[in-house]
């Protein structure tokens, strides 16, 4: 199988009202660096397909520069997949990138949680930055248990929600809903690099963690023996 990984976008650009939402960009683009720097080929899938919403972008920032402006990537971004498009044995890892759109479209998504779910079974990679982690909730494996249940998780804090203002416009809190599904999850303080592994699972709990993500990713996949 070749090196491949699905990085998964929100489709939703709308926070309750207040301003336009997406994914953000840094989240994306930083592990998008690492990644290719270590030979693995990047796809993209959203929830409804089609053009990604971005937020966040910061054109100072040589890898968001890049990211944005690859000829690839733009395609890529203009026409992400629909769930329906993904085969899960394609891929040795699925992450989800981050931005307050996916408070919207992540966690109730079967397709995208049956597409982690397959990768995780399949001796895959399962991770998440930021608020992307809302695509961890209700994944649930073939033996019926939850993929975040006693395992050690880090995510976008209920005291970072709450902190611009923000903890009654998003529909629930990420911190609280891993919790109430089993997670162990580990807080550090506000805007602090916060990346956790556990077994192959991997989280990071907001942009500064999105490098030390996709770094662990790979130390696992290294350390796995090649797949057919």
């Amino acid at each position: 199988m070749s090196k491949r990984i699905l990085f998964v976008l929100t489709s939703h650009d709308d926070l309750a009202g207040l301003r336009k939402t997406g994914f953000y960009v840094s989240e994306a683009a930083h592990p998008f660096h690492v990644f290719k720097q270590h030979g693995y080929q990047i796809d993209f899938v959203s929830p409804l397909g089609g053009k990604a919403p971005i937020n966040g972008l910061n054109l100072e920032d040589p890898q968001q520069k890049a990211f944005i402006e690859d000829p690839e990537v733009a395609q890529k971004l203009n026409d992400t997949m629909t769930p329906d498009q993904v085969n899960p044995a394609d891929y040795e890892a699925i992450f989800y990138v981050g931005g307050h759109g996916t408070m919207w479209d992540f966690k109730d998504n079967t397709e995208l949680a049956r597409i982690a779910a397959s990768i995780y079974e399949q001796g895959g990679v399962v991770s998440a930055v930021c608020h992307g982690p809302a695509g961890l909730v209700n994944i649930r494996l073939s033996d019926g248990q939850s993929l975040v249940a006693g395992k050690n998780v880090a995510a976008f804090t209920n005291a970072e929600e709450a902190a611009p203002g923000l903890t009654g416009v998003v529909p629930f809190l990420l911190e609280s809903a891993l919790i109430e599904r089993g997670a162990n999850h580990i807080p550090a303080p506000l805007w602090a690099n916060n990346v956790q592994v556990s077994e192959r699972l991997v989280t990071g709990q907001n942009p500064a963690s999105a490098t030390g993500v996709a770094e662990a990713v790979v130390k696992l996949l290294e350390k796995q023996p090649a797949q057919v």
